[in-house]
């Protein structure tokens, strides 16, 4: 039994063209489309709900059918840049995500706040690390990793950068026009970045390595496939639920909106971190063994989260931790199609893969905030977020690809 590792055939072979703005454009890209539209929102919705009237329930879930649009929309997208490329995708899904800002900014009611993030949802589809991936991918194989692990490095310092600098404009500004502020950042980096920089020629794709099947659709109803997308779909939901409550977890225990955002935004810090660390770890580990440990990773340190009410500095300590895991987590699910089908059917493949464990992020805004209520507070519902993520690395015990050579 063997699984195809980051450095060997899963990756394609030959040189190709590998056009220099590419990467420094997406590495902007990713920290503004993230800190932006994803996470401006868990600094802001404290604001937005107490201005407003509309319930915490409500907003979480117009910011949940932003996420289940985006992995809904991103097997279209994924079979696109397969065929096309990413730049007119990208693009487009920048000029969108500016608007849905807009519109969410200017929403008089609920129904008009929805409109704004079904829209964002397309947005996220299109510019957020799954095109990104693709991209890199196609462009950069057989040395992807380098490029996945560069790009995401970047991507992690979104919320360094953005949830303190939200912060900093909500304390000046009303959410309103914060949120206008931020599209208007949104607009100045990501539309002419990918307009611009994404221009170069689309190589084809390379032949699925030996061993392996070749049709998409065989791949993604093979049992490997499935418990992956299993393991991933239940590990993404404890994530995005980490992520979206350590605010109102932290306000709970009498920290500040401050001290909570830099915690958040530390966090991301970690993701960095932990990115720097996935290529030697990948060269050393198998791919099962890798993608078992990592999720069991997330389990620990949303377990240590919810056993730490103090001090400040060793909720940081613990916050940094569990990015560090994240951030191992993001370079797992992008190499873990080409790491056991290779590369030819990427976009589609990992947008199938990922749609799942997008729909699961997607319901853990609303449902954190509702198992939060049920379990008596945000303490519990971290207790109960780690032992779903210690179930997902069981599951991912059995994601392993046998070669049929």
């Amino acid at each position: 039994m063997t699984d195809l590792h980051t450095s060997g055939a899963a990756t394609g072979t030959g040189d190709r063209s590998r056009p220099r703005a590419v990467l420094p454009a997406l590495c902007a890209t990713q920290i503004t489309s993230w800190g932006i539209v994803y996470y401006a929102f868990p600094v802001l919705n404290p604001q937005i709900t107490a201005d407003s009237g509309w319930s915490t329930g409500a907003t979480m879930a117009a910011f949940s059918l932003a996420l289940v649009v985006s992995g809904l929309a991103g097997i279209r997208v994924g079979r696109i840049i397969d065929h096309r490329g990413p730049r007119k995708v990208m693009t487009a899904g920048s000029v969108a995500g500016v608007l849905s800002l807009v519109i969410v900014a200017l929403a008089p009611n609920l129904p008009v706040f929805f409109a704004g993030w079904l829209l964002g949802g397309f947005a996220m589809a299109a510019t957020f690390y799954q095109p990104a991936f693709a991209a890199l991918t196609r462009w950069w194989a057989p040395d992807h990793v380098r490029a996945l692990t560069i790009v995401t490095l970047a991507g992690g310092l979104a919320s360094t950068v953005f949830a303190p600098l939200t912060a900093a404009l909500a304390d000046q500004l009303s959410w309103r026009e914060t949120y206008l502020v931020l599209a208007a950042i949104l607009a100045a980096v990501t539309i002419p970045a990918h307009a611009i920089a994404l221009r170069a020629p689309w190589p084809p794709a390379p032949p699925s390595p030996a061993g392996t099947d070749a049709s998409p659709g065989a791949v993604a109803r093979s049992r490997p496939f499935l418990l992956l997308a299993v393991a991933f779909t239940l590990s993404a939901f404890a994530m995005y639920a980490v992520v979206v409550t350590l605010v109102p977890l932290l306000l709970e225990r009498g920290y500040t909106t401050a001290q909570a955002a830099w915690a958040l935004g530390l966090g991301g810090a970690g993701q960095t971190l932990g990115r720097t660390l996935y290529a030697p770890l990948a060269r050393h580990t198998g791919t099962t063994v890798r993608t078992t440990t990592l999720i069991a990773l997330g389990a620990l340190t949303t377990a240590a989260l919810a056993v730490t009410p103090g001090p400040y500095g060793l909720v940081i300590a613990v916050s940094i931790a569990a990015g560090t895991v994240r951030g191992n987590l993001t370079l797992l699910q992008a190499t873990a199609i080409t790491d056991r089908w290779g590369t030819q059917h990427y976009g589609r493949l990992s947008g199938i893969l990922t749609a799942p464990a997008m729909t699961a992020s997607a319901l853990a805004p609303f449902a954190a905030a509702t198992l939060a209520s049920i379990l008596g507070g945000y303490p519990e519902l971290f207790g109960a977020l780690a032992c779903l993520a210690a179930a997902s690395a069981v599951v991912a015990t059995a994601t392993s690809v046998r070669d049929k050579s």
